[in-house]
């Protein structure tokens, strides 16, 4: 159980590792929240930054390209669908100006 000592976050039993797949989707969640797909956890708020969602995806497309021969099928397949909904997403937010969903 995560909790607070001084100023430092600290983390109590050892969590459970964190799969490729897991770590990917987290970082896709970074790029929705940046699409105004999502409300930011943090704020609770919608709020639409495409420079960052923009940064996101390519973070994501150049683990993909780094990790490429490395991945089972199931986890090329995983990064190849969010990468694809990402850029969808992407384009339509942009090409729809700054009107929040």
């Amino acid at each position: 159980m995560p909790r607070t000592v001084g100023s430092s976050f600290v983390m109590g039993a050892d969590p459970a590792p964190l799969s490729f797949s897991a770590f990917v989707l987290g970082l896709a969640s970074s790029a929705l929240i940046h699409l105004g797909e999502t409300p930011n956890p943090e704020s609770g708020q919608v709020a639409i930054d495409l420079v960052a969602a923009r940064q996101s995806i390519d973070v994501l497309d150049l683990l993909k390209e780094k990790t490429r021969g490395n991945l089972d099928p199931e986890e090329e397949q995983l990064f190849s669908s969010v990468l694809t909904d990402l850029r969808v997403r992407y384009v339509q937010r942009a090409g729809s100006g700054p009107k929040a969903p």
